[in-house]
């Protein structure tokens, strides 16, 4: 945490070094290390894993299947707490930290994210091979987090690698939802929608989840692979036809689709089926969780300090200018909250490209607040997102006050032109703001903080 506090204090554009505190607050809250440990306890043979209680005599062998951007950590946390019980396990990841070794029990792959590649299908085999020779008396343990939908990739027959990447990358760029794509993910790989519980069925499955989808569906969260899915064929092909997608929708997916339509091939795991008996799904860190952190944090330094909303949504830049406008009512009424005032929002935006630049929904958000931040005194919106990855860039958010207008006019820049271009990244790289700190390890979705001082 004294890492991230130190990166804060030296990114962000004022001299409040409590800020940093509280924002650091949000990361520090969903440490999959210590999510995990909230939920999954040991006592001697004893292992209660959320509303479950397993006698570790009376079990028969012990898995641990992860995925996601937190998978390593969440799978140290699970070895420290079960180390001899455990039997192999097969951890998914994005980025590999090799300073961090795992015990020679676990198979580790490096994925792609947000697109699956070849290094998703071998970690994601690695899993179907460990599945063949489960019995009812073993438990599989599932740590899931951000990124599982491209991490943890098994398409089905009839559907290339690639073609899924087409899919992925065009419903990305127009602005779907992580419900609508997950949605297509579902119906196209075998993984998902309750895939990973019918493959290791009939063990018993305790899934542990750091959520980082808004709300926390669970059946949304890396597509669910241990969830009942509502969602059906005629569901992921309505996702195509909203986002006029069908005549550019690789014939592999398409044909795969019609034959759902048809019948001629199985439904993801419904609500009620008997696989989902000896399932038990626990959410262990979501964004509320962060943002109630940052909510303390701010408290405890003397500021006025509101929860707005963890279910923000809508396109980043709209979301940027509400955001502003709730900073422009804290100067001029000390509404919501009065000076020194701090309002925590969380959720996911989405970004409609338009154009060829660089950014991310964190860096689009700010930039959609600029104009609107003109003048103002004092203030700070810092968009983050927790995970420290914005879009394909090495930037986490973008931290904007009121003179950041001022200072892009100086140097001749026209916010228009970058948000035409979907070019935040290079705005704020040339105005100042960007926020860097690397990759957090965890996925909560993302911040806004708007702080009045």
């Amino acid at each position: 945490m004294l890492h991230l506090i130190d990166s804060l204090r030296y990114q962000l554009p004022c001299s409040n070094h409590e800020i940093a505190e509280i924002i650091a607050a949000a990361i520090t809250a969903a440490d999959p290390g210590v999510a995990v440990k909230r939920v999954m306890k040991r006592k001697g043979s004893l292992l209660q894993i959320g509303d479950s209680d397993f006698d570790l005599r009376k079990v028969g062998r012990v898995f641990v299947i992860a995925f996601g951007k937190a998978a390593i950590p969440m799978t140290q946390a699970t070895y420290e707490i079960l180390s001899d019980a455990i039997e192999a396990g097969v951890v998914i990841t994005k980025h590999i930290d090799y300073s961090s070794e795992l015990d020679t029990r676990f198979k580790l792959f490096q994925g792609g994210h947000p697109i699956p590649d070849e290094g998703s299908l071998r970690g994601t085999q690695a899993v179907l091979s460990l599945a063949t020779d489960l019995h009812k008396d073993d438990l599989v343990i599932c740590l899931v987090s951000g990124g599982g939908s491209a991490l943890f990739t098994m398409p089905r027959e009839g559907v290339a690698i690639d073609d899924l990447q087409v899919i992925i990358r065009r419903l990305l760029e127009c602005g779907a939802t992580i419900s609508e794509i997950n949605t297509i993910r579902k119906h196209l790989d075998l993984v998902k929608g309750g895939g990973l519980a019918k493959l290791v069925s009939p063990a018993r499955v305790a899934t542990l989840i750091l959520s980082d989808v808004v709300g926390s569906p669970m059946e949304i969260i890396a597509s669910g692979p241990t969830v009942p899915d509502p969602s059906t064929f005629a569901d992921a092909w309505k996702v195509l036809e909203r986002y006029s997608l069908l005549e550019v929708t690789p014939m592999g997916i398409l044909r795969t689709l019609q034959n759902g339509l048809a019948g001629d091939l199985p439904e993801t795991a419904k609500p009620g089926e008997r696989i989902f008996i000896d399932v038990e799904n626990v959410i262990v860190a979501d964004n509320r969780l962060s943002a109630m952190a940052s909510l303390r944090a701010a408290s405890q330094r003397g500021y006025h300090a509101m929860l707005l909303s963890t279910f923000i949504q809508g396109e980043a830049r709209i979301v940027g200018q509400i955001m502003a406008g709730v900073l422009r009512e804290i100067t001029a009424s000390g509404h919501p909250v009065p000076r020194p005032g701090c309002v925590i929002a969380g959720g996911e935006t989405t970004v409609t490209v338009t154009g060829k630049g660089i950014g991310g929904r964190n860096l689009e958000t700010g930039l959609g607040s600029v104009r609107e931040l003109a003048g103002l005194k004092n203030v700070l919106l810092v968009s983050l997102a927790s995970d420290g990855e914005d879009g394909p860039t090495d930037a986490a958010g973008a931290a904007v006050t009121g003179d950041t207008f001022a200072i892009s006019q100086r140097l001749g820049l026209n916010i228009d032109q970058f948000l035409l271009n979907n070019d935040s990244y290079h705005f704020f790289e040339q105005a100042g703001g960007i926020i860097r700190c690397g990759p957090t390890g965890t996925n909560v979705n993302d911040l806004v903080f708007l702080f009045a001082y």
